[in-house]
């Protein structure tokens, strides 16, 4: 039975691991277990290491320049020490992503646009991590600027599990679980890594069952069965889009945050099941947790976030929801999406604020 192809996200991302990428995250893992049971104390330069080789193999030697120079820049402008600064360069460098002259000298080098994208997708990623490392060195006094080193920083970017894709691993994190050493049990990791394996294998075949049954993308992508379809039929299909896109996200966070358990790291959670939410608070909170926590950590609480005044916490998550929609694409559709999250929030924090109220609690 034919699959549904108007999932380009599932589609591309299958069809890159199938070719290269789950080869080369397999060889990180490889890296990963010697170093670990032969080299622990050298093993974030092995992993960086393999992590640059593996970037110059996909991307070949200009799209490894274009991310070896992004670190370089971002480094350079830390050293000033500026937060404000660094967020400026962080989003100067995000926009170049969207020059077209920049856009279409990138596209010349290679030789399908499967293989630009796979530049644009990770340089993105890439420009989030430069921007926890870079605010992380602001912030920091000058006697633990040893752990933040170009080095490091490196080590932190080219981490190959979370290269392409993410999940986003704040640099603080990584750094703290990285220098530490413990005890290697092949045994134990070699049951964790069977276990993962069989439950990714499971939300992998979940998800190719849904989009080879269900064809809810390409209903979408047509006006005519949805302006036939009644609320009951409408509402069914914007579920079934979003526990595709739950399970999507179990398989394509699954396999890095497995390699992160291998490499003694603490991932961040998986997406909890759309099913049990019922907030745009808990949403935003425990389907990415990575970006959540990166969101959190340098824009809303820096901005004041829920210790300022009402105004002070409106303007945080404002700014938040907007860098949100900036850092995706940038088209109106994401700002009109990132503005109705940031409503949707303010209008459940608001009633909780209410709610609170002692003579409203003695009303209720």
């Amino acid at each position: 039975m034919p699959q549904d192809p108007m999932d380009f996200e599932w589609s591309y991302w299958i069809e890159w691991g199938r070719e290269r990428i789950l080869w080369l995250l397999a060889g990180h893992l490889l890296v990963s277990q010697m170093s670990r049971l032969f080299v622990e104390k050298y093993k974030p330069w092995c992993l960086m290491v393999y992590g640059m080789a593996a970037c110059w193999l996909l991307l070949g030697i200009k799209g490894f320049a274009v991310i070896l120079l992004h670190a370089a820049i971002s480094f350079a402008v830390a050293q000033f020490q500026l937060s404000l600064l660094t967020w400026l360069c962080s989003l100067i460098l995000l926009s170049t992503l969207r020059i077209p002259a920049v856009e279409e000298t990138k596209r010349k080098w290679y030789d399908t646009e499967n293989e630009y994208y796979l530049l644009l997708f990770t340089v993105s990623v890439r420009c989030l991590f430069c921007t926890s490392f870079s605010l992380e060195y602001c912030w920091h006094a000058a006697p633990q600027k040893s752990s933040l080193s170009f080095p490091w920083m490196l080590a932190y970017v080219f981490y190959y599990p979370t290269f392409h894709n993410g999940p986003l691993v704040n640099f603080d994190e990584f750094s703290e679980q990285m220098r530490r050493q413990e005890a290697f049990n092949l045994k134990t990791n070699l049951s964790i890594l069977i276990v993962g394996i069989i439950r990714i294998f499971f939300w992998w075949c979940l998800a190719e069952l849904m989009i080879h049954l269900m064809y809810i993308h390409a209903l979408y992508s047509s006006a005519l069965p949805l302006e036939s379809a009644s609320y009951w039929a409408l509402g069914g299909l914007a579920l079934g889009q979003v526990l595709f896109f739950y399970v999507k996200y179990l398989v394509l966070y699954g396999v890095p945050a497995l390699l992160l358990q291998m490499d003694g790291l603490k991932p961040p959670a998986l997406p909890c099941c759309v099913s049990l939410m019922h907030s745009f608070t808990k949403m935003w909170r425990s389907f990415d947790v990575g970006l959540h926590r990166f969101l959190v950590r340098y824009i809303y609480v820096p901005m004041g976030g829920s210790q300022s005044s009402l105004l002070g916490t409106l303007f945080s998550t404002a700014l938040t929801f907007a860098f949100v929609s900036y850092w995706h694409g940038g088209q109106s559709y994401l700002w009109y999406w990132g503005a109705l999250n940031w409503l949707g929030v303010v209008v459940e924090n608001g009633t909780k604020r209410i709610l609170s109220i002692s003579l409203i609690q003695d009303l209720i």
